[in-house]
């Protein structure tokens, strides 16, 4: 076990790179998400198939961390670090999905009228925002726990989990609620 200054020592280490990583995937999102290939003359098909795997992904990210947070309760640590790379790693790729299905295919507008309307935008606008914010929670709260700082990933990771079950949860609603705008 390490005492509290290496561990910190271990979390001063990966600062500059979680304040990075969680400055440049927004930027470079929100870049690329602006670049649609086909406009640009690339002889590419739509990536159309993707919004209902990506979405899966979503979902499954949010059952993962599901069990990575009941595994930690009864005490299966190792377990819990595993299953939580897993949904790192679904994240990942939910994300380099999205971005492909959109540089690859023109945005859907939502069709729907009445309450409806203003409760998706509610819904996607908070879900993007807190998908920006979250990237730092995750690295952070990462980076306390394989540190071995356990008391401060735990006292982080009540902020961070709940955030990211509503990024992922959130992620399938929007799907669900423009899926049947999609063309086909």
């Amino acid at each position: 076990m390490q005492d509290i200054t290496e561990q910190k020592t271990i979390e001063q280490r990966y600062n500059k790179w979680i304040i990075a990583v969680s400055v440049i995937i927004p930027l470079a999102v929100g870049a690329l998400f602006g670049v649609n290939l086909r406009k640009l003359g690339f002889d590419v098909e739509p990536l159309s198939f993707l919004p209902p795997i990506y979405a899966t992904v979503n979902g499954l990210t949010a059952v993962v961390l599901f069990i990575a947070v009941s595994a930690v309760k009864r005490g299966n640590r190792k377990l819990h670090e595993r299953l939580v790379k897993v949904a790192v790693g679904l994240s990942v790729s939910f994300l380099v999905m999205y971005v492909a299905y959109h540089m690859t295919s023109d945005s859907t507008p939502f069709g729907g009228e009445g309450i409806i309307r203003p409760v998706y935008f509610f819904i996607l606008f908070t879900h993007i925002t807190l998908s920006v914010i979250i990237i730092p929670f995750v690295l952070y709260t990462y980076v306390r726990g394989v540190s071995g700082s356990y008391e401060r990933h735990k006292k982080l990771a009540r902020i961070t989990y709940p955030l990211w079950m509503y990024v992922a949860i959130t992620g399938v609603i929007v799907y669900i609620m423009i899926s049947p705008y999609y063309k086909h």
